[in-house]
């Protein structure tokens, strides 16, 4: 088990690199029409009848996101003002986002309601399972129990997370294709990143099923 942590870990570090890289060879190539990454969500939002989210610069890099909660799709600085296919293929994926909350698509809404239990049981699972360790008698079993609980949420909301992820970014190519801001020449390469990106999601729930497998494991023994 513990072997097979340390490989999905590795997938895990490669799929990081790999979208870095990924990102940066299609970050030279321009896309023919002229757009930025801010002026296609925009078009992308008011083409499918959505004007109340904002598009908003977010600093960092590869921080893009959509916030449900204030309909803001924030876009890093390499993203909002870049005329690059890579930016394009971002802005339209985060745009899929705020599609699939306009229409009530029930994965999000699912991700959503798991935000909380998810933060909750990122911050506590592991101090509950290591406090646990130092108890012999039932008390410790219960603490780590419970904290494996909370894991189990937090491995929940990463898997949930795919199919949002693999649609809002089937989304994006067809809206890009569809209304013709990226020609066929240049859609690979958008193809290529949002890709890479999904594969960091594959990988992140690996490494967060096989935590959870091995503390399951861990507890198992302590219980025998």
């Amino acid at each position: 088990m513990f072997i097979l942590l340390i490989l999905a870990m590795i997938l895990s570090l490669y799929a990081q690199a790999n979208v870095s890289g990924t990102y940066n060879k299609y970050a030279k190539v321009q896309n023919r029409r002229g757009y930025t990454g801010a002026q296609v969500a925009t078009m992308l939002l008011q083409n499918s009848g959505i004007y109340d989210v904002g598009v908003e610069r977010v600093g960092g890099n590869l921080t893009d996101h959509y916030d449900p909660r204030t309909k803001t799709l924030r876009l890093s600085q390499s993203v909002y003002d870049s005329t690059s296919v890579a930016a394009l293929g971002v802005a339209a994926h985060e745009t899929g986002h705020a599609i699939q909350h306009d229409v009530g698509y029930g994965p999000l809404a699912l991700r959503s309601i798991l935000v909380p239990v998810a933060n909750l049981g990122s911050r506590l699972a592991m101090p509950l399972i290591f406090i646990g360790m130092f108890f012999t008698s039932g008390s410790g079993n219960l603490m780590i129990q419970l904290g494996i609980i909370f894991f189990a949420a937090s491995v929940a909301f990463t898997l949930i997370t795919l199919p949002v992820e693999f649609d809002a970014s089937a989304r994006a190519i067809d809206l890009l294709v569809d209304q013709s801001f990226l020609d066929e020449s240049e859609i690979g390469g958008a193809k290529k990143v949002l890709r890479a990106a999904a594969l960091t999601y594959v990988a992140a729930a690996i490494v967060a099923v096989m935590q959870l497998l091995r503390l399951l494991a861990i507890f198992g023994r302590r219980s025998d």
